[in-house]
């Protein structure tokens, strides 16, 4: 099979449900479109209420369209005309909660997508899931028994062993410590590689979403407003919105120069997109905590006002002169107090700019 073939495509989509009040409807999802090819992994990324548990939902078949189709295969599978049941669109789910049956062994909750086959086969490729995700050694512990990363797992193999054409994942790492889950979804990431899988998921956590999918849709307001690499979202936001919601940064005020430069207060940086005839013109600058280095011989210098320890770091909250703050990530054994000035100097390699647009909203 050709790996680059679409096998999600998701076109216009709009879905709406009734108002609380009972009077009209609201919409829930507009103008929705992405795509997948085989064995990508997918995310929407967004706070709670912006739709992203909804688009997964339709793509089950458990919500109906408004306008739109979403396709699997080339097949449409949910329109205004169409609209196949859950049972035939070979879409495997898994929940915020695993939800594994507590009375049925890991072997037996994996075999019971499997009601098909006969019982000894059924019993064979249970088995073979649970090694693909190391776990052949818990065949017969119950879900009790099982860490909440070793659950993950059992309901990931179970959701997998029917080998449907699609995986969806509803927050999937909601429930566990959020230390382990940057390192599971890793994990997840590489079984579901290692099968070829393919496989959407839906999280309000930038770091699990840059630590598993290949693509990122950022969704607000029932839309998704870039749909992108994580590399790309990071470096090159489509709008002011996205700039402000990934990564830990500050728009700072900086005047264009000539030879396409924009000057602001930590300095000079180069500008990616030419600017050239806009020397003079004042723009917003999108600065980083990555964008920003301690540095003990350096002039400028900046006041810690506020500090969170991250083990390996600091996140440096630092006042400049002219009272603009700004973040900065500081290797851990420079621990600085609060009010303390330290030196500071730009290393920004990737400058994000805006202009003549309204500042981002939440």
């Amino acid at each position: 099979m050709n790996s680059a073939r679409t096998l999600l495509s998701i076109k216009a989509l709009e879905i709406d449900y009734p108002s609380r009040d009972g009077h009209g409807r609201v919409t829930a999802v507009k103008d929705l479109n992405l795509s997948l090819a085989q064995g990508e992994i997918g995310c929407l990324l967004g706070s709670s209420g912006c739709g992203k548990s909804t688009v997964l939902r339709a793509i089950c078949g458990f919500e109906p369209v408004k306008s739109g189709e979403i396709l699997l295969r080339d097949k449409v599978v949910s329109s205004t005309s169409v609209h196949l049941q859950t049972n035939q669109r070979k879409v495997g789910m898994v929940f915020q909660d695993f939800a594994l049956f507590p009375h049925l062994s890991v072997l037996e909750n994996i075999a019971f997508g499997l009601q098909h086959l006969p019982s000894a086969k059924r019993a064979l490729l249970a088995m073979e899931w649970l090694k693909r995700v190391s776990l052949a050694d818990k065949a017969d512990a119950y879900p009790h028994e099982l860490s909440g990363g070793q659950q993950q797992r059992v309901a990931l193999a179970r959701a997998m062993a029917p080998e449907p054409d699609l995986i969806l994942l509803d927050e999937p790492f909601s429930s566990l410590d959020i230390e382990l889950r940057e390192r599971l979804a890793g994990e997840m990431r590489e079984i579901l590689k290692a099968n070829n899988i393919t496989a959407l998921l839906v999280t309000h956590d930038q770091f699990e979403a840059f630590a598993i999918a290949d693509k990122v849709g950022v969704m607000t307001d029932g839309k998704v407003i870039q749909w992108d690499a994580p590399y790309e979202l990071y470096h090159k936001p489509a709008n002011r919105y996205i700039a402000d919601f990934i990564g830990r940064g500050v728009f700072v005020k900086g005047i264009v120069q000539q030879h396409n430069k924009v000057k602001i207060e930590l300095g000079e940086l180069d500008l990616e997109e030419d600017r050239s005839k806009e020397v003079g013109k004042e723009i917003d600058v999108l600065l980083r905590a990555d964008d920003i280095q301690h540095d003990d011989n350096s002039t400028m210098q900046a006041e810690v006002v506020r500090k969170t320890f991250r083990g390996a770091d600091f996140l440096y909250t630092l006042k400049l002169a002219s009272g603009v703050e700004i973040f900065a990530f500081v290797p851990s054994h420079h621990d600085h107090a609060i009010g303390e000035k330290i030196g500071i100097h730009l290393v920004a390699d990737h400058v994000v700019t805006f202009s003549d647009e309204a500042p981002p909203t939440h």
